[in-house]
Protein backbone atom coordinates (compact mmCIF):
# COMPACT_ATOMS: atom_id res chain seq x y z
CA UNK A 1 0.00 0.00 0.00
CA UNK A 2 1.21 3.28 -1.19
CA UNK A 3 2.70 5.29 2.24
CA UNK A 4 -0.39 8.08 3.42
CA UNK A 5 -0.61 11.61 2.18
CA UNK A 6 1.40 13.89 4.45
CA UNK A 7 -0.49 17.59 4.56
CA UNK A 8 1.91 20.52 5.57
CA UNK A 9 0.73 22.78 7.92
CA UNK A 10 0.01 26.08 6.67
CA UNK A 11 2.24 28.93 8.24
CA UNK A 12 0.90 30.69 10.71
CA UNK A 13 -0.59 34.15 9.66
CA UNK A 14 1.53 36.94 11.19
CA UNK A 15 -0.66 38.74 13.84
CA UNK A 16 -2.28 41.85 12.64
CA UNK A 17 -0.92 44.90 14.15
CA UNK A 18 -3.30 46.45 17.14
CA UNK A 19 -3.69 50.11 16.22
CA UNK A 20 -4.74 52.02 19.19
CA UNK A 21 -8.21 53.62 19.16
CA UNK A 22 -7.86 57.01 18.70
CA UNK A 23 -9.63 59.56 20.84
CA UNK A 24 -10.74 63.00 19.79
CA UNK A 25 -12.50 65.72 21.40
CA UNK A 26 -15.98 66.85 20.62
CA UNK A 27 -14.42 70.21 19.27
CA UNK A 28 -11.44 68.32 17.33
CA UNK A 29 -14.08 65.67 15.73
CA UNK A 30 -16.45 68.97 14.56
CA UNK A 31 -13.45 70.50 13.18
CA UNK A 32 -11.77 67.31 11.30
CA UNK A 33 -15.42 66.48 10.04
CA UNK A 34 -15.40 70.19 8.51
CA UNK A 35 -11.70 70.05 7.38
CA UNK A 36 -12.33 66.52 5.15
CA UNK A 37 -15.71 68.10 3.73
CA UNK A 38 -13.70 71.05 2.45
CA UNK A 39 -10.54 69.34 0.84
CA UNK A 40 -13.35 66.42 -0.32
CA UNK A 41 -15.73 69.23 -2.08
CA UNK A 42 -14.81 72.74 -3.11
CA UNK A 43 -17.75 73.79 -2.99
CA UNK A 44 -18.08 73.73 0.98
CA UNK A 45 -17.84 76.85 2.40
CA UNK A 46 -17.44 77.53 6.24
CA UNK A 47 -18.42 80.82 7.70
CA UNK A 48 -19.76 83.18 10.54
CA UNK A 49 -19.71 85.58 13.31
CA UNK A 50 -15.93 84.72 14.28
CA UNK A 51 -15.07 81.84 12.72
CA UNK A 52 -11.63 83.49 11.71
CA UNK A 53 -11.07 84.47 15.69
CA UNK A 54 -8.38 83.51 17.46
CA UNK A 55 -10.26 81.48 19.76
CA UNK A 56 -12.03 79.56 16.66
CA UNK A 57 -15.35 79.13 17.81
CA UNK A 58 -14.06 76.54 21.17
CA UNK A 59 -11.78 75.68 18.45
CA UNK A 60 -13.97 73.52 16.08
CA UNK A 61 -12.48 75.81 13.24
CA UNK A 62 -9.04 76.66 14.32
CA UNK A 63 -6.71 76.26 11.07
CA UNK A 64 -9.30 75.96 8.79
CA UNK A 65 -9.14 79.51 7.48
CA UNK A 66 -4.79 78.86 6.75
CA UNK A 67 -5.82 75.69 4.99
CA UNK A 68 -8.49 76.79 3.04
CA UNK A 69 -7.97 80.79 2.53
CA UNK A 70 -10.03 83.08 3.39
CA UNK A 71 -12.42 82.99 0.39
CA UNK A 72 -13.62 79.67 1.64
CA UNK A 73 -13.23 80.47 5.75
CA UNK A 74 -14.70 84.06 6.69
CA UNK A 75 -16.26 86.21 9.79
CA UNK A 76 -18.96 87.91 9.05
CA UNK A 77 -21.40 91.14 10.56
CA UNK A 78 -23.58 90.56 13.19
CA UNK A 79 -26.27 90.24 11.66
CA UNK A 80 -27.76 86.65 11.48
CA UNK A 81 -30.97 87.29 9.00
CA UNK A 82 -28.76 88.69 6.40
CA UNK A 83 -26.06 86.09 7.01
CA UNK A 84 -28.35 83.51 6.89
CA UNK A 85 -29.94 84.84 3.58
CA UNK A 86 -26.38 84.79 2.15
CA UNK A 87 -26.15 81.62 3.42
CA UNK A 88 -29.44 80.63 1.57
CA UNK A 89 -28.28 81.77 -1.17
CA UNK A 90 -25.21 80.29 -1.73
CA UNK A 91 -26.85 76.74 -1.13
CA UNK A 92 -29.36 77.92 -4.28
CA UNK A 93 -26.40 78.76 -6.61
CA UNK A 94 -24.80 75.30 -6.12
CA UNK A 95 -22.77 75.53 -3.10
CA UNK A 96 -22.46 73.89 0.80
CA UNK A 97 -22.22 76.77 3.06
CA UNK A 98 -21.55 75.85 6.91
CA UNK A 99 -22.83 78.96 8.87
CA UNK A 100 -22.31 78.76 12.06
CA UNK A 101 -24.34 80.66 14.96
CA UNK A 102 -22.35 80.49 18.16
CA UNK A 103 -25.35 80.74 20.40
CA UNK A 104 -29.19 79.32 18.76
CA UNK A 105 -31.12 82.22 20.53
CA UNK A 106 -30.39 84.47 17.62
CA UNK A 107 -31.85 82.05 15.05
CA UNK A 108 -34.81 83.83 16.21
CA UNK A 109 -33.31 86.31 13.81
CA UNK A 110 -33.19 84.33 10.54
CA UNK A 111 -36.69 82.07 10.95
CA UNK A 112 -38.15 83.34 7.99
CA UNK A 113 -35.19 82.34 6.21
CA UNK A 114 -34.85 79.07 7.62
CA UNK A 115 -38.40 78.42 7.97
CA UNK A 116 -40.03 80.05 5.03
CA UNK A 117 -37.13 80.11 2.18
CA UNK A 118 -34.58 77.53 3.49
CA UNK A 119 -36.65 74.53 4.20
CA UNK A 120 -39.49 75.16 1.91
CA UNK A 121 -37.53 75.71 -1.42
CA UNK A 122 -37.23 71.77 -2.56
CA UNK A 123 -41.03 71.78 -2.27
CA UNK A 124 -42.14 75.29 -4.05
CA UNK A 125 -39.87 74.36 -6.93
CA UNK A 126 -40.82 71.40 -7.96
CA UNK A 127 -37.97 69.33 -6.49
CA UNK A 128 -35.92 71.38 -9.08
CA UNK A 129 -34.19 73.45 -6.37
CA UNK A 130 -32.24 72.79 -2.95
CA UNK A 131 -30.83 74.12 -0.14
CA UNK A 132 -28.16 71.84 1.69
CA UNK A 133 -26.70 74.09 4.07
CA UNK A 134 -25.59 73.53 7.49
CA UNK A 135 -26.56 75.65 10.67
CA UNK A 136 -24.26 75.22 13.22
CA UNK A 137 -26.11 76.28 16.54
CA UNK A 138 -24.73 76.22 20.26
CA UNK A 139 -27.20 75.48 23.38
CA UNK A 140 -26.99 75.26 26.84
CA UNK A 141 -25.90 76.35 30.42
CA UNK A 142 -22.26 77.47 30.43
CA UNK A 143 -21.41 80.50 33.09
CA UNK A 144 -24.34 82.57 33.74
CA UNK A 145 -25.28 83.13 30.31
CA UNK A 146 -28.79 83.09 31.50
CA UNK A 147 -32.35 84.07 29.35
CA UNK A 148 -30.78 84.95 26.00
CA UNK A 149 -28.09 82.95 25.65
CA UNK A 150 -28.28 79.19 26.20
CA UNK A 151 -31.85 78.47 25.20
CA UNK A 152 -32.37 74.94 23.62
CA UNK A 153 -34.82 75.76 20.41
CA UNK A 154 -34.28 72.88 18.42
CA UNK A 155 -38.53 71.65 18.98
CA UNK A 156 -39.08 74.74 17.06
CA UNK A 157 -37.36 73.18 14.07
CA UNK A 158 -38.76 69.65 14.69
CA UNK A 159 -42.23 71.20 13.78
CA UNK A 160 -41.06 72.14 10.16
CA UNK A 161 -40.82 69.70 7.05
CA UNK A 162 -38.22 70.22 4.96
CA UNK A 163 -35.55 71.02 7.65
CA UNK A 164 -33.62 68.59 9.60
CA UNK A 165 -32.28 68.78 12.52
CA UNK A 166 -29.52 66.82 14.59
CA UNK A 167 -28.05 67.08 18.17
CA UNK A 168 -25.01 64.27 18.43
CA UNK A 169 -23.56 64.03 22.23
CA UNK A 170 -20.46 61.82 21.14
CA UNK A 171 -17.09 62.92 19.85
CA UNK A 172 -18.17 59.86 16.98
CA UNK A 173 -21.43 61.26 16.12
CA UNK A 174 -20.21 65.10 16.02
CA UNK A 175 -18.26 63.86 12.88
CA UNK A 176 -20.20 61.13 11.62
CA UNK A 177 -23.32 63.88 11.79
CA UNK A 178 -21.53 67.00 10.49
CA UNK A 179 -20.30 64.82 7.89
CA UNK A 180 -23.87 63.60 6.61
CA UNK A 181 -25.14 67.29 7.68
CA UNK A 182 -22.72 69.13 5.27
CA UNK A 183 -23.53 66.17 2.13
CA UNK A 184 -27.24 66.48 2.87
CA UNK A 185 -29.23 68.11 0.15
CA UNK A 186 -31.60 69.81 2.42
CA UNK A 187 -31.60 72.31 5.21
CA UNK A 188 -29.80 70.51 8.51
CA UNK A 189 -29.68 72.27 11.76
CA UNK A 190 -26.72 71.23 13.82
CA UNK A 191 -27.24 71.36 17.26
CA UNK A 192 -24.43 71.40 20.06
CA UNK A 193 -24.32 71.84 23.54
CA UNK A 194 -21.75 73.63 24.91
CA UNK A 195 -20.39 71.32 27.69
CA UNK A 196 -20.28 68.37 25.17
CA UNK A 197 -17.57 70.27 24.32
CA UNK A 198 -15.16 68.64 26.35
CA UNK A 199 -16.29 65.11 26.02
CA UNK A 200 -13.49 62.87 24.92
CA UNK A 201 -13.96 59.46 22.46
CA UNK A 202 -13.23 56.98 19.43
CA UNK A 203 -13.24 59.16 16.22
CA UNK A 204 -12.04 56.75 13.09
CA UNK A 205 -9.51 59.14 10.86
CA UNK A 206 -11.02 58.11 8.09
CA UNK A 207 -14.32 59.95 6.48
CA UNK A 208 -17.60 58.45 7.41
CA UNK A 209 -21.27 59.08 8.02
CA UNK A 210 -23.94 58.95 10.73
CA UNK A 211 -26.77 58.79 8.15
CA UNK A 212 -29.92 60.82 9.67
CA UNK A 213 -33.20 58.44 11.04
CA UNK A 214 -31.31 56.02 13.62
CA UNK A 215 -31.56 55.88 17.10
CA UNK A 216 -28.56 54.13 19.03
CA UNK A 217 -29.22 52.21 21.80
CA UNK A 218 -26.26 53.09 24.65
CA UNK A 219 -27.32 51.34 27.61
CA UNK A 220 -28.98 48.34 27.55
CA UNK A 221 -31.62 48.01 30.27
CA UNK A 222 -34.74 45.73 31.22
CA UNK A 223 -36.48 48.36 33.63
CA UNK A 224 -36.78 51.64 32.52
CA UNK A 225 -36.49 53.31 28.84
CA UNK A 226 -34.42 56.52 29.50
CA UNK A 227 -34.12 58.92 26.40
CA UNK A 228 -31.99 61.91 27.02
CA UNK A 229 -31.66 64.08 24.05
CA UNK A 230 -27.81 66.32 22.72
CA UNK A 231 -25.63 66.76 26.59
CA UNK A 232 -28.66 65.12 28.63
CA UNK A 233 -27.68 61.79 26.83
CA UNK A 234 -24.32 62.30 29.10
CA UNK A 235 -26.78 62.82 32.21
CA UNK A 236 -28.76 60.17 31.95
CA UNK A 237 -25.82 57.61 31.46
CA UNK A 238 -25.07 59.33 34.70
CA UNK A 239 -28.45 58.55 35.80
CA UNK A 240 -28.33 54.92 35.22
CA UNK A 241 -25.34 54.59 37.47
CA UNK A 242 -27.17 55.58 40.55
CA UNK A 243 -30.34 53.40 39.80
CA UNK A 244 -27.59 50.42 39.79
CA UNK A 245 -27.58 51.40 43.28
CA UNK A 246 -31.33 50.43 44.06
CA UNK A 247 -31.34 48.08 41.38
CA UNK A 248 -33.23 49.67 38.40
CA UNK A 249 -31.83 48.34 34.83
CA UNK A 250 -31.65 51.41 32.64
CA UNK A 251 -31.80 51.34 28.86
CA UNK A 252 -30.63 54.39 27.70
CA UNK A 253 -31.03 56.20 24.39
CA UNK A 254 -29.26 58.48 22.19
CA UNK A 255 -32.09 59.43 19.42
CA UNK A 256 -28.91 61.56 17.67
CA UNK A 257 -31.44 62.62 14.69
CA UNK A 258 -34.15 64.32 16.07
CA UNK A 259 -35.78 65.42 12.41
CA UNK A 260 -36.50 62.56 11.17
CA UNK A 261 -36.77 60.78 14.31
CA UNK A 262 -36.38 56.77 14.72
CA UNK A 263 -39.51 55.98 17.10
CA UNK A 264 -39.42 52.40 16.05
CA UNK A 265 -36.20 51.96 17.86
CA UNK A 266 -37.56 53.75 21.16
CA UNK A 267 -41.26 52.26 20.57
CA UNK A 268 -39.32 48.37 20.52
CA UNK A 269 -37.42 49.17 24.09
CA UNK A 270 -40.97 51.24 25.80
CA UNK A 271 -42.24 47.31 24.65
CA UNK A 272 -40.34 45.81 26.60
CA UNK A 273 -39.53 47.86 29.58
CA UNK A 274 -43.18 49.41 29.78
CA UNK A 275 -41.70 52.59 31.05
CA UNK A 276 -40.31 55.82 29.47
CA UNK A 277 -38.30 58.84 30.91
CA UNK A 278 -37.45 61.90 28.14
CA UNK A 279 -34.97 64.29 29.47
CA UNK A 280 -34.54 67.13 26.80
CA UNK A 281 -32.41 70.09 27.42
CA UNK A 282 -35.16 72.42 26.44
CA UNK A 283 -38.67 73.34 27.69
CA UNK A 284 -41.17 69.84 27.43
CA UNK A 285 -44.34 72.11 26.80
CA UNK A 286 -44.20 71.21 22.96
CA UNK A 287 -40.75 70.55 22.66
CA UNK A 288 -38.65 67.07 21.75
CA UNK A 289 -39.98 65.32 24.86
CA UNK A 290 -43.47 66.06 24.21
CA UNK A 291 -43.11 64.82 20.44
CA UNK A 292 -41.33 61.27 21.72
CA UNK A 293 -43.64 60.70 24.18
CA UNK A 294 -47.20 61.51 22.03
CA UNK A 295 -45.80 58.87 19.48
CA UNK A 296 -44.95 56.39 22.01
CA UNK A 297 -48.65 56.68 23.39
CA UNK A 298 -49.80 56.51 19.89
CA UNK A 299 -47.49 53.41 18.92
CA UNK A 300 -48.33 51.33 21.84
CA UNK A 301 -51.42 52.25 22.84
CA UNK A 302 -53.56 49.16 23.35
CA UNK A 303 -50.74 46.83 22.91
CA UNK A 304 -49.23 47.14 26.36
CA UNK A 305 -49.77 48.70 29.95
CA UNK A 306 -47.23 51.86 29.78
CA UNK A 307 -45.75 54.77 32.20
CA UNK A 308 -44.91 57.49 30.68
CA UNK A 309 -42.83 60.82 31.77
CA UNK A 310 -40.42 63.78 30.39
CA UNK A 311 -38.28 66.29 32.07
CA UNK A 312 -36.43 69.38 31.00
CA UNK A 313 -35.65 72.67 31.89
CA UNK A 314 -37.52 74.32 34.17
CA UNK A 315 -41.02 76.22 33.13
CA UNK A 316 -39.18 80.10 33.53
CA UNK A 317 -36.39 81.89 31.71
CA UNK A 318 -32.97 80.67 32.71
CA UNK A 319 -31.46 82.16 35.38
CA UNK A 320 -28.11 84.07 35.40
CA UNK A 321 -26.68 82.56 39.41
CA UNK A 322 -25.46 79.32 39.73
CA UNK A 323 -27.59 78.07 42.15
CA UNK A 324 -30.74 78.78 40.67
CA UNK A 325 -29.19 77.55 37.16
CA UNK A 326 -28.53 73.97 39.04
CA UNK A 327 -32.40 73.77 39.76
CA UNK A 328 -33.41 75.02 36.38
CA UNK A 329 -31.29 72.36 34.47
CA UNK A 330 -32.34 68.05 35.25
CA UNK A 331 -29.38 66.34 36.19
CA UNK A 332 -28.10 63.08 37.06
CA UNK A 333 -29.68 62.83 40.24
CA UNK A 334 -33.12 64.32 39.38
CA UNK A 335 -33.16 62.30 36.31
CA UNK A 336 -32.27 58.81 38.47
CA UNK A 337 -35.18 59.93 40.76
CA UNK A 338 -37.82 60.41 38.40
CA UNK A 339 -36.79 56.94 36.15
CA UNK A 340 -37.20 55.35 39.90
CA UNK A 341 -40.68 56.53 40.70
CA UNK A 342 -41.28 55.10 37.12
CA UNK A 343 -40.16 51.74 37.86
CA UNK A 344 -42.01 51.59 41.35
CA UNK A 345 -45.46 53.44 39.78
CA UNK A 346 -45.70 55.93 42.41
CA UNK A 347 -43.08 58.87 44.05
CA UNK A 348 -40.80 57.61 46.37
CA UNK A 349 -39.51 60.80 47.21
CA UNK A 350 -36.09 58.94 46.30
CA UNK A 351 -32.93 60.97 45.61
CA UNK A 352 -29.85 59.93 45.48
CA UNK A 353 -26.32 61.29 47.44
CA UNK A 354 -24.48 63.11 45.11
CA UNK A 355 -21.49 60.94 43.81
CA UNK A 356 -18.27 63.19 43.06
CA UNK A 357 -17.47 60.73 40.25
CA UNK A 358 -21.24 61.32 38.52
CA UNK A 359 -21.02 65.11 38.67
CA UNK A 360 -21.79 67.41 35.25
CA UNK A 361 -18.68 68.79 34.09
CA UNK A 362 -18.24 72.24 34.38
CA UNK A 363 -17.94 75.02 31.40
CA UNK A 364 -14.81 76.37 31.40
CA UNK A 365 -15.37 80.28 30.51
CA UNK A 366 -16.40 81.94 27.81
CA UNK A 367 -15.59 82.02 23.97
Amino acid sequence: MPPPLTREKPAARPARPVVPERTLSFVDAVREAAGQEMARDPNVVVFGLDVDDPKAIQGTTRGLVEQFGPERVFGTPLSEDAMTGAAVGMALAGLRPVHVHIRMDFLLLAMNQLVNVAAKSRSMFGGRASVPMVARAMIGKSWGQGAQHSQGLHGMFMHVPGIKVVAPSTPYDAKGCLTAAIRDDDPVLYVEHRLLHFQNGPVPEASYVVRPGKARITRPGADVTVVGVSYMQVECLRAAKYLEGVGVDAEVIDPIWLSPLDINTICESVERTGRLLVVDTAWTNCGAAAEIVARVAERLQGVRDIRLNRLGLAPTTCPTTPVLEDRFYPNPRTIAAAARDLVEDAPTGWLPAERPDLQSVAFKGPF
